[in-house]
């Protein structure tokens, strides 16, 4: 199973030690789970220009790769410019794709020629059949490795809705499956000045998903979610990602 899970943005990186610890231990008590550590050094998409964005490429990517060094762990972040493919590839295994950037053709060339894994997250705008030209993109640039993100479609204003069709519909597209359970609950601008969410209920839709067989989830992780300075209305603690860990792994044993 793969397991995109960490703190949305680099807050510090005394926080991304405790998360990727904390994550390392939970995730050792299972056989079969491919790890990779996720933040991001940059949210270029917020709500309002005062939100907090994350150190930026320089310092974010230097702080990854003392994770990557010191915890033995594979990393995935997202990219927004073509322009940081380069410099990020140098440190990251997976570069991901946002969602509003889900159909950016020369991004999606960039990382399809970085040589590293590739994770789209699948537009809130787009249909999963939609997603078939972004894996052409992508397969005709070089990607070897494709994985494509459900994080729920917009229904209405300030809401998300995931249709569960979408992760066989995308599977039949060649590539693996991946369901984002935090960002799927999460509330785009629903406070005004930045995005709401209802992670309470996170673990039903995960383990929907789990029923449904797709070959990965992505969490994002954070020790004290409500104090988080970015997504915190949508990201798990320590104990909720425990207990949905072991829900989902023992969902897919009997599958």
């Amino acid at each position: 199973m793969i397991l995109f899970a960490g703190p949305c943005v680099i807050e510090s990186k005394e926080i991304l030690d405790e998360v990727c610890r904390f994550l390392k231990k939970t995730i050792s008590k299972y056989d079969g789970i491919e790890f990779y550590f996720k933040s991001s050094y940059d949210k270029a998409n917020r709500s309002s220009i005062d939100a907090f964005r994350g150190p930026g490429l320089e310092e974010g990517v230097e702080i990854l790769a003392k994770i990557k060094d010191e915890h033995k762990v594979g990393l995935i972040t997202d990219v927004h410019q073509v322009s940081e493919v380069e410099k990020v590839k140098e440190v990251v295994d997976v570069l991901q794709v946002p969602a509003f950037l889900s159909r950016q053709t020369d991004l999606l060339e960039a990382v399809a020629k970085s040589g590293r894994i590739v994770n789209v997250k699948k537009g809130q705008f787009l249909a999963p059949w939609d997603m078939g030209n972004v894996r052409e993109k992508l397969k005709r640039s070089g990607a070897k490795r494709i994985i494509f993100t459900e994080r729920g479609a917009s229904f209405g204003y300030n809401n998300l809705v995931v249709d569960y069709r979408s992760f066989p519909i995308m599977k039949s597209l060649g590539v693996e499956v991946v369901f984002d359970a935090t960002h799927s609950l999460q509330l785009p601008g629903g406070k005004g000045s930045s995005s709401d969410g209802q992670r309470g209920f996170i673990p039903y839709l995960a383990r929907a998903a789990a029923a449904c067989g797709v070959d990965g989830f992505f969490f994002e992780v954070h020790p004290e979610p409500d104090k988080a300075l970015c997504d915190g209305p949508n990201m798990v603690d320590f104990k909720m990602f425990e207990d949905i860990l072991d829900s989902i792994m023992r969902i897919r044993a009997v599958l």
